[in-house]
């Protein structure tokens, strides 16, 4: 039997990447609200802010461009927005209002960097996809990443490996929200990026040390 969550248990959508690079710093940001911006993650919001626009439509030949279009997800118990949807010309497309034939849709996410090697970006994309087929009842086989950073846009196959993979983390995180848990993670090379270090303190994790303690040997060091 699958589980359905009603609205008011619904996780935002864009937390799953944070969760895929992090389960700490995914359980930082949404169970314990802490955020702090870096130069990082203010570039990223800038270029979203670009691209976010709801009332903007607009066709290129046989592709219809929405941006900032909401999407959710029952059974995944996820909300939230995709930056850009493609709805391209295709005997296997959904019929949309006031539009003659049929259209695919397909994500683009928008990232400020480069091409990651962790699979966080694709496990965002193909949540977004998930939402999208929830909703339109439409089999979607791809969608797309493009970085700023490169200008590079690469195509994501929605694989059954990567599908099984959102719909792990997801469980995963509404495991975790509900406990109202937050894990401690092995200190790794991404730790020196987060925004988060100075509330997450990943060096104490590693000394397996009180943070009073690690607190009080900083301030001895000043």
């Amino acid at each position: 039997m699958t589980t359905e969550y009603p609205p008011d248990e619904m996780l935002p959508l864009s937390g799953i990447q944070h969760f895929i690079f992090c389960r700490r710093q995914w359980a930082l940001i949404h169970i314990e609200r802490q955020w702090q911006e870096s130069a990082l993650t203010a570039e990223g919001r800038i270029l979203h802010e670009r691209v976010d626009d709801p009332f903007f439509t607009e066709k290129r030949k046989d592709v219809i461009v929405t941006r900032s279009l909401p999407v959710s997800s029952p059974s995944l118990g996820l909300s939230g927005v995709c930056d850009v949807v493609e709805f391209t010309t295709s005997p296997e497309g959904i019929q949309l209002a006031g539009r003659a034939g049929r259209f695919l849709p397909a994500p683009v996410e928008y990232k400020r960097g480069k091409v990651k090697t962790d699979g966080s970006d694709e496990v965002q994309l193909c949540a977004q996809a998930l939402c999208l087929e929830d909703m339109l009842a439409v089999s979607i086989p791809a969608g797309y990443l493009y970085y700023a950073q490169t200008r590079r846009r690469v195509a994501v196959e929605l694989t059954a490996g990567l599908r099984d993979r959102v719909r792990s983390a997801a469980q995963e995180m509404h495991a975790y929200f509900e406990r109202g848990y937050t894990p401690k993670v092995r200190p790794f090379k991404g730790c020196k990026s987060c925004s988060l270090a100075d509330v997450c303190l990943p060096q104490v994790q590693a000394e397996t040390v009180p943070v009073s303690t690690y607190i009080r040997q900083q301030i001895e060091k000043a």
